[in-house]
């Protein structure tokens, strides 16, 4: 018998193959790299993405989300959806997704190489170097989440989660996504996803912002909102206040807005006040990797929501999560895996 929770977590974003680079610090020299870069592949980076890969895994921070989603829902729940290429990087995306239990609904295009970050680490893992080339992630269209095939999954789903990363990409999907939660009053949940999004891509996000059921984000990107929005205050309780108070389409949900800040707190804000939540600190020697502690953060909160739960239990659901990522190395969840006690 399938679950009832059966595809009920539809997401958008980018695909990218998170791709770790044997070779440490000669290859930071050979490329002209940093130890803790972040940054666009150029022309002179391209030859990384021939050098031994020491392992991989599925990347880019919507997609995170929804993996990590699926660690803790029944199999089966979650599907994604961006644009690949056609090559042994799309392979290997797939095969990590499939891995995880995220079902792919990839856009291809064949004539652009899927997105790939190149990860390099140095000092026993304590520096971790970035190389990211976008590829076709930057490529998806409204037309293929339009093919009944893919938008079969989106009328299944019970909650819609969209990186703010795909504001960059295409905001027509977006727009068809949201206007499909208004209509069918299904939560759309939106993360701002990095502080050059509001700060550069402003018209796009406000284009979409009346339809955030919940928004998500950490501090400094709360801070950038902020500043792009014209908000007069740095405190982030104020902030959030002024984010929920944005216009809204579908009026039957009041929007939560969801302001992470690592270990410190994290402040909801709803229907006109602010709860603060103080996640548990992990052991500084049980902390192995930071990275993609927020992704998976929001992993949790949205399959709190695929299943019917309450904020309360989607911030402590988060923050378990997140806890958990920053145990292991990477963006991955330890297996076999953990147990957390669902309702």
């Amino acid at each position: 018998m399938a679950s009832s929770l059966e595809y009920s977590l539809f997401g958008l974003e980018n695909p990218l193959l998170d791709y770790y680079i044997a070779g440490g610090e000669e290859i930071l020299a050979k490329y002209g790299l940093k130890a803790n870069d972040a940054i666009l592949a150029g022309d002179e980076h391209m030859g990384i993405y021939t050098e031994a890969c020491s392992s991989y895994s599925a990347g880019g921070a919507a997609q995170n989300s929804m993996r990590a989603a699926q660690y803790v829902m029944p199999p089966n729940s979650t599907v994604f959806t961006g644009c690949v290429g056609n090559d042994k990087f799309a392979e290997m995306l797939r095969e990590s997704n499939d891995k995880a239990g995220l079902r792919s609904e990839f856009s291809v295009d064949p004539d652009t190489p899927t997105g790939v970050c190149a990860v390099v680490l140095t000092k026993n893992g304590a520096n971790r170097s970035l190389i990211t080339n976008l590829g076709a992630a930057n490529h998806y269209k409204l037309e293929h989440l339009q093919k009944p095939e893919v938008w079969a999954f989106v009328e299944k789903s019970r909650v819609i989660y969209v990186g703010g990363y795909h504001l960059t990409v295409c905001v027509d999907a977006i727009l068809a996504l949201a206007k499909h939660a208004a209509e069918k009053n299904k939560p759309f949940v939106l993360n701002l996803s990095a502080p050059f999004i509001p700060q550069f891509f402003k018209d796009q996000l406000d284009s979409v912002m009346p339809y955030a059921d919940v928004v998500i984000c950490n501090e400094t990107e709360a801070a950038a909102f902020a500043e792009s929005h014209g908000v007069e205050s740095t405190d982030l309780k104020d902030i959030a206040l002024a984010i929920a108070g944005y216009s809204k389409v579908n009026n039957a949900r009041s929007r939560a807005v969801v302001i992470t800040h690592g270990a410190e707190s994290t402040n909801v804000a709803q229907d006109g006040k602010v709860t603060v939540y103080t996640p548990n600190r992990v052991p500084a020697e049980e902390v192995v990797d930071t990275n993609g502690a927020g992704d998976a953060f929001a992993g949790g909160f949205i399959a709190a929501l695929a299943k019917g739960q309450g904020i309360d239990y989607a911030i402590t659901l988060g923050h378990w999560l997140g806890q958990e990522c920053i145990k292991v190395s990477g963006t991955t969840l330890a297996e076999p895996k953990k147990q957390y006690p669902l309702p």
